[in-house]
């Protein structure tokens, strides 16, 4: 009978626990989806980015490997300089709008990270009371707790490495170094992970049902 009564004491502090960590759990997987759609959003825009740079590197390449002098253009003596800077120019403002667009994806990174960690603190808060039985039990309607803490933080992993990988990138590139800008469609593309999308892509399928349940 005593042991009867402390297992009912038990459930009934377990379930506000439950509750209150399943719908933080909620909030953090909608967080996850409205930044997904950002996220691809984002580099979507920089792919025509990464494309203008790499025409403004052959474009500087071709006019240096032009001998005005021997053109009707030779009467303009300023114009390979004047050509030349404008290229120059219009390649700073291609990366100026891409460092912008990496603040964008900085801004999923953090907002995924600052999710993620928030419920993982209160997971650990509630371990106590929580017990593993009730962080591994599944239903046909919500998988476990622990799964759903383990795909929330490999999804934080993946774009917390994703952005690092793209930054590094664009900090190589500089308006002058003409191969580095010619390779920077493609270096931009190698970065791409469909294997890590599709993933949290089925995590949001797994989800989904978990979503509309309160």
């Amino acid at each position: 009978m005593k042991d009867e009564c402390l297992g009912k004491q038990r459930d009934m502090a377990v379930e506000p626990s439950l509750l209150a960590l399943q719908q933080a759990l909620r909030k953090n997987f909608q967080c996850l989806e409205s930044n997904r759609r950002l996220w691809g959003s984002v580099l979507a825009e920089c792919v025509p980015l990464t494309a203008s740079l790499g025409n403004l590197a052959e474009q500087l390449r071709a006019l240096a490997a032009v001998d005005l002098s021997d053109t009707p253009l030779a009467d303009f003596p300023d114009l390979e300089d004047l050509l030349r800077l404008k290229l120059l120019q219009a390649a700073d403002t291609v990366m100026e709008k891409l460092h912008g667009k990496l603040s964008s994806l900085q801004s999923v990174r953090d907002s995924v990270g600052s999710q993620v960690a928030g419920v993982v603190q209160l997971y650990e808060r509630s371990a106590g009371s929580l017990g593993l039985a009730a962080c591994a039990r599944r239903s046909a309607a919500a998988p476990s707790v622990a799964d759903m803490l383990e795909w929330l933080q490999d999804a934080e992993r993946y774009y917390r490495r994703q952005f690092l990988r793209r930054k590094t990138l664009l900090l190589t590139l500089r308006p002058g170094d003409l191969s580095l800008l010619e390779s920077a469609p493609k270096r931009w593309e190698s970065l791409d992970s469909p294997g890590g999308e599709q993933r949290i892509a089925d995590t949001l399928f797994k989800v989904s049902l978990f979503l509309e349940t309160q």
